[in-house]
């Protein structure tokens, strides 16, 4: 049997806060993965959407937290690096 059109409306208006998040976090995200490869500040984006998303979906959550520990173990990679990188290059003296 079809649901009649009140208990659509009903379901919609229960609902309305998750398909909300649901497609702002999705669109933020889109654009993150397209921002990849274009200009922009994809990864800004990614992590924004899922931080919406995370709101709602556990997974979502999970992911934000996995990209934020890789995201700080990166930065803290790239500074040890900059700090060798900086020791090694010899300044001209003159």
């Amino acid at each position: 049997m079809a649901p009649r059109p009140g208990e659509v409306f009903a379901f919609v208006l229960r609902s309305s806060r998750r398909i909300a998040v649901s497609v702002v976090g999705g669109v933020l995200v889109a654009a993150g993965l397209a921002m990849m490869v274009l200009p922009g500040p994809g990864l800004l984006f990614i992590v924004a959407g899922f931080a919406v998303l995370g709101t709602e979906y556990a997974w979502a959550a999970a992911a934000l937290e996995r990209t934020r520990r890789t995201a700080a173990q990166a930065g803290q990679v790239a500074r040890k690096g900059a700090t060798v990188a900086a020791r090694r290059v010899r300044r001209p003296r003159g």
